[in-house]
């Protein structure tokens, strides 16, 4: 029979054991603490920090230089359609030359604005306010038109945006100045491009450039 002085006794969790000694019956190695708040993730196998959370990123085929914007070939690529179908032709070229004539007509409208500041400041500056953002939307269209011609779907999708602003730019320019900044035309030549670009036969070439991407 053994004395109850050579049983054992309980360790508390987390104590060492004596050095040189086999950890007796009971033993407990200490528990590992979560990392705190704050602390940097450690590196994966590759030597990379691995970031935390979800950072947000932008679509791998946005374009990330000047260079990316202009059309393939420069500025002769403004003038190369083939290969697109008949609908994306139309389209195209009602998107580009409504977008030239839209960055000429602003210039206009800026002198006239300016004109009618010595009459009426108060309605020349909501007027001037129209004619920088359809500056703005002719210049962004240009650049959109192109895009969409390379089969990019993001443009087809923000050129569809930039004609129901535009509606909205009829709208309010036909209720102010007694239709002074009225832009129906405009606004049915956009829906129109708009249409053509989401018929059968473009959405076939979108779909086929996509999948050779």
């Amino acid at each position: 029979m053994s004395n109850p002085s050579d049983v054992p006794q309980p360790r508390e969790p987390g104590a060492q054991p004596p050095a040189g000694n086999v950890p007796p019956a009971g033993y407990e190695p200490p528990q590992r603490f979560p990392r705190p708040q704050g602390q940097q993730p450690a590196p994966d196998r590759q030597g990379h920090q691995k970031p935390a959370g979800f950072p947000f990123q932008r679509p791998a085929d946005a374009p990330r230089s000047f260079n990316e914007v202009m059309p393939r070939g420069g500025l002769a690529g403004m003038f190369t359609v083939a290969g697109l179908p008949l609908e994306l032709k139309v389209s195209y070229w009602i998107w580009l030359v409504g977008g030239m004539l839209g960055v000429l007509g602003s210039f206009f409208g800026l002198l006239a604005t300016l004109a009618l500041f010595t009459v009426a400041p108060g309605l020349a500056a909501l007027l001037l306010l129209l004619v920088l953002v359809a500056l703005a939307l002719a210049a962004a269209q240009i650049v959109l038109a192109l895009k969409m011609k390379d089969g990019k779907e993001w443009a087809r999708l923000a050129l569809t945006i930039v004609a129901a602003v535009s509606l909205v730019l009829a709208l309010i320019g036909g209720s102010v100045g007694g239709g002074i900044g009225n832009n129906w035309l405009g606004f049915l030549i956009s829906a129109a491009a708009t249409v053509l670009m989401w018929l059968p036969n473009s959405q076939a070439w979108f779909t086929a450039v996509r999948g050779r991407a």
